[in-house]
């Protein structure tokens, strides 16, 4: 696989060797594809009913607002890997030739939604260690509108990250195109992902002491959870697109988009089910559940 661009999409196809029949159809391949495909399109109704209860059926705060935003950014991730897998699929089944740079192009706007993920998940994080270790400060002294700007300079953040290397690696020769990925994942690695870590840490040991005392709130569980989540299945890829700087293939590109889609699918469960199980595990209406989850901030549902 040729490295002169950027990493390619999911299940990008390789070149074939004289003889081989460009129709041959991995079963292997196809089955994985399918997989990724059906958990993207679930993925993309749970981020959309998280958009439309967020947007329209709860109150705002400063947690939702972040959240509004993370489930836009999954949202647009899933529909990036949706449309790269019917196009590779369609090129693969021979029924259509797509051209590379749209491709990459796609490939790109993707990892525009997942650097917005990651900056999002860190704010996260974050924020709610400083109401718990500057509670008073947090109530009191907390800009209103803090939320909102910040989101907004994590979207500047993020485009000009993915502009910059976008420019590099459509219009450029290999080398300014490899520096720019690698730039961009040390900026993953080693300034977004330590403070989500520690944050997350601290939040753990928060629930651990408060299901001593009294029943964890559920935000501090499903922040735990959706950044645990994200380190196992949204991570991968990041490595992965690292180690192909260098010419190094851990697992196959199917296994690792893959793995990020359900990262990007699996929040609004992650909502729904901490929201409705109580402690005889029933549950209970996709809006209530929501409600029960941000409450703690003050969070109620706007009456019809």
């Amino acid at each position: 696989m040729e490295l002169n661009q950027t990493s390619p999409p999911p299940t990008w196809p390789t070149p074939t060797t004289d003889g081989d029949d460009p129709c041959r159809v991995e079963v292997a391949d196809m089955a994985i594809d399918g997989v990724t495909l059906l958990i993207c399109l679930c993925g993309l109704m749970g981020n959309g009913a998280v958009l439309w209860l967020l947007g329209f059926r709860i109150r705002r705060n400063p947690i939702t607002v972040y959240i509004l935003n993370l489930a836009v950014a999954d949202f647009t991730f899933l529909l990036f890997m949706v449309i790269s897998s019917i196009l590779y699929m369609m090129e693969n089944a021979c029924s259509t030739v797509v051209s590379r740079v749209y491709l990459r192009s796609l490939f790109l706007l993707s990892l525009f939604s997942y650097n917005m993920g990651l900056y999002l998940l860190m704010t996260i994080g974050i924020e709610r260690c400083v109401s718990i270790l500057c509670p008073l400060w947090y109530r009191c002294r907390r800009p209103q509108h803090l939320s909102a700007v910040v989101c907004a300079l994590l979207c500047a953040l993020s485009i000009a990250v993915i502009a910059a290397v976008t420019s590099l690696c459509l219009l450029h020769e290999h080398e300014h195109c490899q520096m720019a990925l690698i730039s961009m994942y040390v900026l993953n690695f080693l300034i977004c992902a330590p403070p989500m870590v520690i944050s997350n840490v601290i939040l753990f040991i928060k629930v651990l002491c408060a299901s001593q005392q009294r029943q964890p709130k559920r935000l501090y569980i499903v922040i735990f959870l959706t950044v645990l989540f994200f380190l196992l299945f949204g991570v991968p890829l990041s490595i992965w697109n690292f180690l192909q700087q260098f010419g190094y293939t851990v697992m196959p590109s199917q296994v690792v988009f893959l793995l990020a889609c359900i990262n990007s699918s699996i929040n609004p469960f992650i909502y729904f089910l901490v929201g409705s199980c109580r402690r005889h595990c029933s549950f209970m209406p996709l809006q209530v559940a929501f409600q029960r989850v941000f409450e703690e901030t003050g969070v109620t549902v706007i009456s019809s």
